[in-house]
């Protein structure tokens, strides 16, 4: 009969073989991803991250997940691993907007682009963005916009210039950890456009040469059955007459679907212009990570 220290022993070498499996299938994985980079190199593409996709992967895992292995942790895994491989394509990094008064942006950055992710911290807005517009970085972490900021730095990327980076995710995606600020949260940017997917939500601003309100710009998303959560109008007396509204939708919007060209035509009725900032796959919450009771 085995000892108990026998039985023990034997279950740390389950463990090990468990152990193995999981690395034999990590190298595995990797492979296919580096298929998956010759097949993009080969259509010439310089796209190396997809916010959806990677979402997406989130999404479905977490879904699925039984057992008493924590969801929290499994998905700050799959974050790492996620992140690992983006780097096979070549080089990572971030920008990260981070003060004094205000540190938590680079905590939000680590937990969802990897801890030994190269990152550069910059005390404006600003510079992160021309960083990433630069080519500098390849990512950049800056405020969610507010009502009570001062700076409103999203103006600074309401351009159709292919170079200007778009909003591609909002932190934290997982949940705050052991982040010391709980209330905190981050956009990213980057330069690629974010793909349509059912559970996200867009971006947009809305140009105009003369100050109309609102209340005109949300009649035309009620035309064509747009909702807003937030909205903000942003004005610059020292430049020629203009006023820009960034609106965040309540749903995704296709800049090229059916849905984005009514309401250009909306818009278009009453002088205003339409520009696509970015949109992002909305964060896992408390529902997503309880335990399933689901059997197999």
């Amino acid at each position: 009969m085995a000892t108990e220290k026998e039985d023990l022993l034997e279950l740390r070498n389950k463990i090990d073989k468990i152990d193995d499996c999981i690395q034999d299938l990590l190298n595995e994985r990797a492979k296919v991803v580096d298929a998956v980079s010759i097949k993009k190199a080969k259509q010439l593409s310089n796209i190396k991250i997809r916010p959806g996709r990677e979402a997406a992967i989130l999404y479905r895992l977490i879904e699925q997940h039984q057992g008493r292995f924590p969801k929290r942790e499994l998905a700050r895994i799959w974050r790492e691993l996620i992140v690992a491989t983006i780097k096979f394509e070549g080089p990572f990094s971030m920008a990260i907007y981070y003060n004094e008064s205000e540190t938590g942006f680079w905590d939000l950055a680590r937990d969802q682009y990897g801890s030994n992710t190269p990152a550069t911290c910059f005390s404006s807005v600003r510079r992160v963005i021309e960083a990433v517009q630069n080519g500098d970085s390849t990512l950049g972490i800056v405020p969610v916009p507010a009502h009570d900021e001062n700076e409103n730095w999203w103006q600074l990327i309401v351009s159709d210039l292919p170079e200007t980076p778009k909003i591609i995710a909002r932190l934290p995606f997982i949940g705050y950890g052991n982040i010391r600020n709980k209330g905190l949260e981050a956009c990213v940017i980057c330069n690629v456009e974010h793909e349509e997917m059912e559970r996200a939500r867009s971006f947009i601003a809305v140009e105009s040469n003369e100050e109309i309100g609102f209340n005109v710009v949300n009649k035309c998303l009620v035309e064509v059955d747009l909702s807003f959560t937030f909205h903000q109008v942003w004005h610059n007396p020292e430049r020629p007459p203009e006023w820009t509204y960034l609106i965040e939708l309540s749903q995704f919007l296709n800049k090229n679907g059916h849905k984005a060209k009514q309401l250009s035509l909306a818009l278009e009725k009453h002088a205003l212009r339409l520009l696509h900032l970015g949109g992002y796959a909305l964060p896992l919450i408390e529902e997503d990570f309880k335990v399933s009771s689901k059997k197999n």
